[in-house]
């Protein structure tokens, strides 16, 4: 039985490749490459160029392919555009989403697990996210996802699919071998766009906001390393495979950070002060958002690794470094 990967030649999908690959299971990716980047990939691996929203290709691919379970992180993923642009999320996320379902429930597929979002909460900054807690989206990009997230529910009601959503907070750091990392242009996470700050990509960063209700003023997240969450990908497809699941399971550290916070690190780790510029608060971004990951360590017995932010950023910083070569 194969394992389908949409968006598998991105930041996240990419590691769950090599995650699935090193256990030596049989791996299919599909990717547009609006994002993600093929050469992150191993030359021999099943791999589709194309939308996921393409019903023709979807039938090649599952045709093709005697698939049990889809890994669906296929989508787009910045704030502050999908405030600017929220039918481009709409679309990207949910209608193409309602596609891979059709395809999933004609082809009769058991197991679907989806790359969800901590945005989804919306603002809560007094306490551990629980996955019981009502959502409250406040930008596109979360509604689109908890749109998702709410087809996934009802398709699984209707047509027996066994279904595992993974919100994630926020993912950073790269690969420890060095196989894969962050590579899009323009990028908006913190660590990569401080990592590159530091080694002279950019000239400067902005702060974007001085003034929420947090200790220093400034956004506090929880960040997890990647090789992290890929693993927990492995997890649950293994807990999914024993048991009927139809589960939401965070996936974080349960500690916050602030901007500053990270920032501090990243000096110490590159030994460069960086040129920081405090702007106006951005679009859509909560105050805080840390994780409960209770359920899928006790679940899963998913154990974290890398559970450090010196870590993460050493390897962010690793992988940028090898870039610039």
């Amino acid at each position: 039985m194969a394992i389908l990967i949409t968006g598998g030649a991105g930041y996240i999908g990419s590691h769950v490749v090599y995650e699935f690959l090193d256990k030596r299971y049989d791996v299919v990716v599909v990717d547009n490459l609006s994002t993600g980047v093929r050469s992150l990939l191993p030359n021999d691996l099943s791999f589709y160029e194309g939308d996921v929203g393409n019903q023709d290709l979807m039938d090649r691919v599952f045709f093709d392919h005697d698939i049990d379970t889809v890994l669906h992180f296929a989508g787009s993923i910045i704030v502050p555009e999908s405030v600017e642009n929220p039918l481009k999320y709409y679309q990207n996320n949910t209608c193409v989403s309602l596609s891979l379902l059709q395809s999933c429930v004609k082809f009769k597929v058991r197991n679907f697990i989806f790359s969800s979002t901590a945005s989804v909460y919306g603002n809560n900054p007094l306490q551990l996210m629980k996955e019981e807690y009502s959502p409250q989206p406040e930008n596109p990009y979360a509604a689109s996802k908890l749109m998702t997230e709410m087809m996934i529910k009802d398709t699984a009601n209707a047509h027996g699919l066994n279904f595992a959503i993974l919100r994630y907070f926020n993912v950073a750091g790269a690969d420890p071998k060095g196989r894969t990392g962050q590579v899009k242009e323009n990028a908006t996470h913190l660590i990569k766009v401080a990592c590159e700050t530091a080694l002279g990509m950019r000239s400067s960063m902005n702060i974007y906001g001085t003034d929420y209700d947090t200790p220093d003023g400034t956004c506090v997240r929880d960040y997890i390393h990647v090789s992290d969450l890929a693993n927990a990908h492995l997890c649950v497809y293994e807990h999914m495979k024993k048991q009927h699941v139809n589960k939401i399971y965070n996936c974080g550290y349960g500690k916050g950070y602030s901007v500053l916070d990270v920032i501090k690190v990243v000096e110490q780790s590159s030994g460069i002060t960086l040129n920081k510029l405090p702007v106006s608060r951005r679009a859509g971004d909560p105050v805080a958002l840390v994780a409960d990951s209770t359920l899928l360590t006790v679940e899963t017995g998913w154990k974290p690794i890398y559970d450090n932010l010196d870590i993460i950023v050493q390897t962010a910083l690793g992988w940028e470094k090898t870039k610039s070569l």
